[in-house]
């Protein structure tokens, strides 16, 4: 980084700061972009109650108390959504989630309010106009803002800049880094001596330690600071939280202990396969139509309508997995695994376009029936390439802890994998999955599926999107 400070602390941007607007919200601080963003919120929330009622459950002036009970119960789940939700969700799922508990609170409450006492089909307005009020205040306020980000250690600078250019959100940017030599002692007094200089300066929202062993010393410099307006993270915490991924190559094997941590919600898991089981059997009956026409084009090409392949399903069990064949019966040459890719000359037509919208995956509704797998969970691999899988990417075969699933974050987020290399950036996200996988993330994952097939259909969206990387041959 540029502009080196007494006792080697560097100052300076890994990409501009930008205009007027950066300059206003460095002078505001955090705390004041909180403010500004929780005002605005109250605003639009307030609106969107006040303009529906109106329309349609038009109350008196003696309402107007009832009417406010009911902003402040969404706001405060609203908050209380957003309070604990990883950055890397975006705006829309904490918005969700504390639409639907505020709703809950309302429908309790709506009886005993003489005052009030909305219809349902008002309450239900209601919710979708604060959603969507929500979400989009949200939204612009992520889309415009930027959380400026210091880095002790100069290892990972370059890491987090990449990271952070790749996020279509455009709202982070590393304003600082403090040199801190990766792996060796911790930083003397004298090195840490500008530290307070460039915090005050930078008015930094996260602070980043690199490498937590070798610039701890600086968390007692930093826990010295009168005014701490900013969150400390390490660099796999604050990746997850961020990007939603976690980065392979700096995890220990400690980092799996969150997965057995006391904390660890195990309630969830009864409730999830009970969702399985109950949208696979609706799933099979709405989709048997489609299959059965599917099947009709299918035909038309030689060999069998379904295509059966072993998987390796959780604590590396072998499955059948269940597709509508996409491919020719010559693809591959017995006991040959091959992984597919872009364009891939073995596709037949109607294949090419099953596989553009995954409709070839809709007989695994079968395999979440029967436990096999999951509706959301990491994608299963083949057998075939599971040796070199272990070989070449760190603590692959620690995915198998969980169920894997039809889809999941790693394929919302960056597609299949055809190699060593994506296979590795996916299982950094499968990791994430792993550690906040909860109901909300589900349905968001299951959400964003939907809209992928959907998009995907638009030739002009295609473009936009990332080459797809393929899966492995079916």
């Amino acid at each position: 980084m540029s502009d080196v400070l007494p006792g080697g602390v560097s100052t300076g941007a890994a990409r501009p700061v930008g205009d007027g607007l950066a300059a206003a919200r460095a002078w505001v601080g955090p705390r004041g972009r909180e403010l500004i963003a929780m005002g605005g919120r109250a605003t639009v929330v307030a609106m969107a109650v006040a303009v529906i009622t109106a329309a349609a459950h038009p109350v008196g002036a003696g309402g107007l108390p009832a009417l406010a009970l009911v902003t402040v119960i969404w706001l405060v789940c609203l908050r209380a959504a957003a309070a604990d939700a990883p950055v890397a969700l975006g705006a829309r799922v904490p918005a969700g989630v504390g639409t639907l508990t505020g709703l809950v609170c309302v429908m309790a409450v709506n009886p005993w309010v003489g005052a009030l006492q909305l219809p349902l089909s008002t309450l239900i307005a209601m919710a979708l106009g604060v959603f969507l009020s929500a979400a989009t205040w949200d939204t612009v306020l992520e889309r415009v803002t930027r959380r400026r980000v210091l880095v002790i250690g100069d290892s990972a600078v370059e890491e987090i800049v990449t990271a952070a250019s790749r996020d279509p959100r455009g709202c982070f940017e590393v304003v600082a880094a403090a040199a801190c030599e990766a792996g060796g002692p911790a930083p003397s007094d004298a090195a840490l001596s500008g530290l307070a200089a460039v915090v005050e300066a930078q008015h930094p929202d996260y602070i980043v330690l690199a490498d937590e062993q070798s610039c701890s010393a600086a968390v007692e410099r930093l826990l010295d600071m009168t005014d701490r307006r900013f969150r400390v993270a390490g660099l796999t915490s604050f990746f997850e939280h961020v990007f939603g991924c976690v980065p392979i190559l700096h995890m220990t094997p400690m980092w799996f202990l969150s997965l057995l941590h006391v904390r660890q919600r195990m309630r969830c898991r009864p409730v999830k396969r009970l969702l399985d089981v109950v949208v696979a059997a609706v799933g099979l009956i709405c989709a048997a139509p489609i299959v059965l026409v599917l099947a009709l084009f299918i035909k038309r090409t030689p060999g069998p309508v379904l295509y059966h392949q072993t998987r390796l399903g959780e604590a590396g069990r072998r499955f059948t997995i269940h597709k509508l064949r996409s491919m020719g019966i010559t693809a591959e040459r017995p006991g040959v695994a091959v992984y597919a890719q872009q364009d891939d000359p073995r596709v037949t037509g109607v294949g090419r376009f099953m596989r553009r919208t995954h409709l070839d995956e809709l007989p695994q509704l079968w395999n979440v029936l029967r436990g096999d797998m999951s509706l959301v969970g990491p994608r299963p691999e083949r057998p075939e390439f599971v040796a070199m899988l272990e070989a070449e990417v760190p603590y692959w075969s620690r995915r198998l802890l969980v169920r894997p699933g039809m889809t999941g974050w790693a394929q919302v987020r960056c597609g299949y994998a055809t190699d060593c290399a994506s296979s590795a950036e996916k299982l950094s996200y499968d990791f994430w999955y792993m550690r906040h996988s909860n109901l909300a993330v589900d349905l968001a994952v299951c959400v964003r599926t939907l809209m992928l097939m959907v998009e995907i259909l638009d030739p002009r969206a295609r473009r936009r999107r990332r080459a797809p990387t393929g899966d492995a041959a079916r």
